[in-house]
């Protein structure tokens, strides 16, 4: 059973094995809910006492906290020298956060949104994914292209610094507010722990139990490691819906798919010392499917300043298209590269 990339338990064989899979896949079940529930009440909590709008918060403070999994796989990936690795679980994360988790969010909570605000951190989420796509054309990812997209991140955290700054002198916190800060850094690291340990948790023992309900590594890898690093987004976005905080959860989608494709991709290029490799399959399936996804979740809101429940149906039929393209191309009925 592997976890961060370490094995352990490796002396257990068979049925003691899953027994110790089973309860550790239920450790981390609980760690994930009670760390999701600690986690959005004190971000939400943070927003509403600074007066900064949730969903720069949710785009920055939150995704950066639950970037976190696809930080350490994908720098770790680049440090071992497996850059296709790098670039498959950023872009992956980026279409899974998208078609599947803000599908999730907009077909339980559309809704309105600040359009001035959501227009510019849409447009760089598509420039982005777009620019990502153009500067891989040649079948790598050079290493000066990092400081192009990093440029993008320089935009995107400081128009959010320029937000986050006008909300906040407009509602200063007060000496009962400033007592609770303590507590709520300590529960948001706590939920940040919960979530991101929990996530490690259920991959390594929901791999386990796959395999030993004969279950292949290909659907394994499309599944439970695919999913793995966007649990963090899922179970903020669960959480966010059940508590009916709706910006916090589309700004923690949008802000995590920014990091992802501006952050630790260009830090990846930088690791590996010389271009990134980039696959065909990426440059004529998986960069398209990113991109497509990207439209359809941020230009209509872009337009209308509001998302409609549509808009996630259809982000949903994306991604179900998505796992059926990739399982027939395993199978060498579609083949893609």
């Amino acid at each position: 059973m592997e976890f961060f990339g370490y094995t352990l338990f490796g002396s257990l064989s068979g049925g003691a094995l899953l027994a110790v899979a089973a309860v550790v896949f239920i450790v981390g079940l609980v760690f994930i809910i009670k760390g999701g529930d600690w986690f959005v009440d004190s971000a939400s909590w943070f927003a509403e006492a600074t007066g900064i709008p949730k969903f720069v918060v949710g785009a920055t403070v939150v995704s950066f906290a639950t970037t976190l999994p696809e930080l350490l796989v994908s720098v770790r990936a680049a440090m071992n020298g497996s850059a296709p690795l790098a670039i498959g679980n950023a872009v992956g994360s980026v279409t899974a956060n998208t078609t599947l988790i803000m599908g999730v969010s907009l077909v339980a909570m559309a809704g309105a949104v600040n359009r001035k605000s959501f227009s510019l951190k849409g447009g760089l989420l598509l420039a982005a994914s777009i620019g990502l796509t153009v500067l891989s054309l040649s079948g790598s990812l050079p290493t000066w292209s990092a400081y192009i997209l990093w440029a993008i991140f320089l935009v995107f955290m400081i128009s959010n610094l320029v937000e986050g700054k006008k909300g906040a002198e407009n509602d200063e916190i007060d000496s009962h507010e400033r007592k609770e800060i303590p507590s709520k850094v300590l529960f948001f690291i706590l939920g940040t722990a919960g979530i991101v340990f929990g996530a490690e948790f259920l991959v390594g023992s929901g791999q386990t139990i796959a395999k030993s309900m004969g279950v292949s590594e290909a659907i394994i890898g499309f599944t439970v490691i695919a999913l793995g690093t966007s649990l963090p987004e899922l179970v903020t976005t669960l959480t966010a819906i059940r508590k009916k905080e709706a910006s916090l959860s589309v700004g923690n989608i949008v802000g995590a798919n920014i990091i992802d494709l501006t952050l630790i991709l260009p830090l990846c290029a930088i690791i590996n010392g010389q271009p990134l490799p980039v696959e065909k399959m990426n440059l004529v399936f998986d960069f398209p499917i990113c991109i497509l996804a990207g439209v359809v979740a941020v230009v209509p809101a872009m337009i209308k300043g509001k998302f409609k429940k549509w808009q996630g149906v259809a982000l949903l039929a994306i991604y179900v298209a998505y796992l059926i393209c990739l399982v027939l191309n395993e199978m060498g009925i579609l083949v893609f590269a």
